[in-house]
């Protein structure tokens, strides 16, 4: 994309992208483990909206705003920092907006995680584009196209018989998948000479 650029840090050393992926590697781990275990959480507690369930609803996007901040400001060399703190926003409304639709029921939440979904799937597809020279990103943009295919299933999804949040949780394993993925081919780039 137009106005991805690195810039060294030193005469000699890394670019400031390439001093990015430690610590965005780390995230991508962190993010991987949280939603990994929010998914299981979400699937165990999946049948019906009880306080667990509306806890873990709320928590997922209130931990993706805190991820986006920390992201943000660790990567200003990728300019990647602009979508995430647009990420910052729509996940603080997607947390405040689950947290209204709990008191609909299943398909209002589906709804409101589907219209999430899609925007934030195109905010992470923006972001990765303008992160490939860092590396390990095919697995972001994959997930972020994804997201979008996804959003739409659940707000298709709401309008149905039978409405469930397992498809939720399938979803949020799912980009653990992806950013455990991320985060080995991150590690394979950085490790290089």
């Amino acid at each position: 994309m137009a106005g991805t650029h690195t810039t060294d840090r030193t005469a000699n050393g890394p670019s400031s992208a390439q001093g990015d992926a430690p610590a965005l590697r780390r995230l991508y781990l962190v993010r991987s483990g949280f939603a990994s275990v929010w998914a299981v959480l979400l699937f165990l507690n999946a049948s019906d909206i009880g306080p667990s369930t509306a806890a873990l609803l709320v928590l997922y996007p209130l931990f993706d705003v805190a991820a986006a901040v920390v992201d943000a400001r660790s990567s200003r060399a990728t300019g990647a920092a602009p979508g995430l703190y647009v990420n910052v926003v729509l996940s603080a409304l997607a947390a405040a907006g689950l947290a209204v639709a709990l008191a609909s029921g299943v398909p209002a939440v589906l709804r409101v995680w589907g219209a999430w979904a899609v925007v934030a799937g195109i905010v992470q597809l923006v972001v990765a584009l303008r992160r490939r020279r860092l590396g390990g990103q095919g697995a972001m943009i994959a997930s972020g196209s994804l997201s979008v295919v996804a959003g739409t299933s659940f707000v298709v999804m709401a309008s149905g018989a039978g409405a469930s949040l397992s498809g939720v949780a399938g979803y949020a394993l799912l980009g653990g998948v992806f950013f455990l993925a991320s985060a080995l081919r991150l590690g394979r780039v950085a490790g290089s000479p």
